[in-house]
């Protein structure tokens, strides 16, 4: 069927046509596997404004869907029958390599979304999950902007992982933890470094102490940490580990290191094991003795030694980190709130 605009090459000729599900066929060789977990969610939270027409080829009068047919299951899933009919838009005038050649490069030229333009379409939908992070990471002062300078966070991938997963509160004090500790500092509200703060927050709960957290990591540049993560784990892993040796230098009672591996064995008992290799790194990198059945620090720390804050020649470094007054007078009037 002609498009009615005189064969012109920048209009497809098609047509469109509503066709039960029963009716299409989507088992050729080229196509992935349908993905059943990805169908269900999808199904789960159906939304009638997502569903794109099917492409479909016509060929010898059968109707070959060589785009979309995880639409077509989501449409069957969520109504429950095959009978339900979908938009498709028909060609005509295809050979079975053609669908092929379609199928594997029609992504070629298209442009993903990034987070921060979902996350900001999202706010001007007004959609609850977003707009609460909005406030809250404005409550500190701070900017969600794809833009790298002091006090923006473009991260919002963590910012939903942290909300989601473990709820309003822990972002609230990571995000805290964050700024009263580098200031806004561009790499500290990375996905890393606020996944890493995260997952401390979580495993070790009260007994991880804010203020102390805040004297301790602020004396260590976050590049500094960013190395001794990379050289540890990959991802929050690395980071969180980073910064638990930091926080636990010359501590005579630290946090149990293995609370980040598993909380539901340290959450059972007070005196874990620590792992040997994880007792051999803390000695080595911080000059410290550990008691191999809890992970404590056994070395007598005189009260200069736990008050110096140089007590390894860590200099800060500052390069990059622009402290922003209004941000911590903004802080302050929360902590003293």
């Amino acid at each position: 069927m002609a498009n009615g605009f005189g064969g012109s090459p920048y209009i497809p000729d098609v047509h469109f046509e509503l066709i039960p599900i029963k009716n299409l066929v989507s088992n050729q060789d080229y196509q992935r596997k349908i993905n059943n977990a990805h169908v269900g969610r999808t199904a789960n939270n159906f939304d009638i404004y997502q569903i794109n027409p099917v492409k479909v080829s016509r060929r010898d009068g059968t109707n070959y869907v060589f785009d979309g047919q995880h639409t077509v299951e989501t449409v069957a899933e969520a109504s429950g029958s095959r009978e339900t009919p979908v938009w498709c838009m028909i060609y005509d005038d295809l050979i079975y390599e053609q669908e092929a050649d379609i199928f594997a490069n029609q992504k070629k030229f298209t442009r993903p979304l990034k987070s921060i333009e979902i996350f900001n379409a999202n706010i001007e939908a007004g959609n609850d999950v977003q707009m609460t992070i909005k406030q809250l990471v404005e409550s500190y002062n701070l900017v969600i902007s794809a833009k790298r300078i002091p006090g923006n966070i473009s991260a919002v991938n963590a910012l939903e992982y942290i909300f989601d997963k473990f709820g309003y509160q822990v972002l609230d004090r990571t995000l805290l933890l964050a700024v009263s500790t580098w200031e806004g500092e561009v790499d500290s509200l990375s996905s890393n470094m606020l996944k890493g703060i995260a997952k401390l927050v979580v495993a070790y709960g009260d007994k991880l102490n804010d203020e102390q957290f805040a004297d301790r990591l602020g004396k260590v540049s976050v590049r500094e940490i960013i190395r001794t993560a990379k050289d540890r784990h990959a991802g929050t892993q690395g980071y969180a580990e980073a910064m638990l040796l930091q926080y636990n230098k010359r501590l005579k009672y630290p946090l149990r290191w293995n609370a980040l591996t598993s909380r539901k064995q340290a959450a059972s008992s007070d005196r874990q094991e620590t792992p040997a290799a994880d007792i051999a790194q803390l000695s080595l990198e911080h000059s410290i003795f550990v008691d191999p059945a809890t992970g404590e620090v056994i070395e007598t720390a005189t009260d200069e030694d736990e008050n110096d804050g140089d007590e390894d020649g860590i200099i800060p470094d500052e390069e990059g980190a622009l402290p922003n007054q209004t941000l911590m007078d903004n802080l302050s009037l929360r902590t003293r709130g």
